[in-house]
């Protein structure tokens, strides 16, 4: 694994992913219902004009894939929809330890979404080294991974 591009804050990030997705067709999101879809969400908010496809699977219940699509009120889940992609784009709340996910599972999964595309893309989003720590990075094969850090300050005024 190789830096090939260092930003910072959600900007940052937001921009990372456009271009990583620049040249790709439909892009299915995998990760855990309530922390993850979010990051879907506003992930997908950068391609809404691009005609890209997305989708949102939840942990790996293929069966509840829903579309990804602009409303009113943003990047929002909509109808159930059909998960097969040419790029994967795995959630690091996938690999919290309590998620329990099943990788061997989860990898067969890939396979079935992106089957019949050659040229497939793995890519993970992560906060605070989640995939490494997990050993996730060895066990999957992405094609790139995003990893951010957030540093939080909360301050008082009465």
């Amino acid at each position: 694994m190789k830096q090939i591009e260092k930003a910072s804050g959600i900007g940052g990030m937001l921009t990372a992913f456009r271009k990583l997705a620049r040249g790709r067709k439909k892009i299915t999101f995998i990760g855990c219902p309530g922390w993850c879809n979010p990051f879907a969400e506003l992930l997908g908010y950068v391609l809404r004009d691009t005609g890209k496809e997305m989708v949102f699977i939840p942990n790996l219940r293929k069966d509840l894939a829903a579309k990804v699509e602009m409303t009113d009120y943003g990047m929002q889940l909509g109808e159930i929809a059909d998960p097969s992609s040419d790029t994967v784009m795995l959630l690091g709340g996938l690999a919290m330890p309590k998620m329990e996910v099943d990788l061997m599972a989860l990898n067969t999964m890939i396979d079935e979404i992106t089957e019949g595309y050659p040229q497939r893309q793995i890519l993970g989003a992560c906060i605070g080294g989640v995939f490494q720590k997990a050993g996730w990075d060895k066990m999957i094969d992405f094609d790139y991974l995003m990893d951010a850090d957030m540093e939080v300050v909360t301050y008082g005024f009465k």
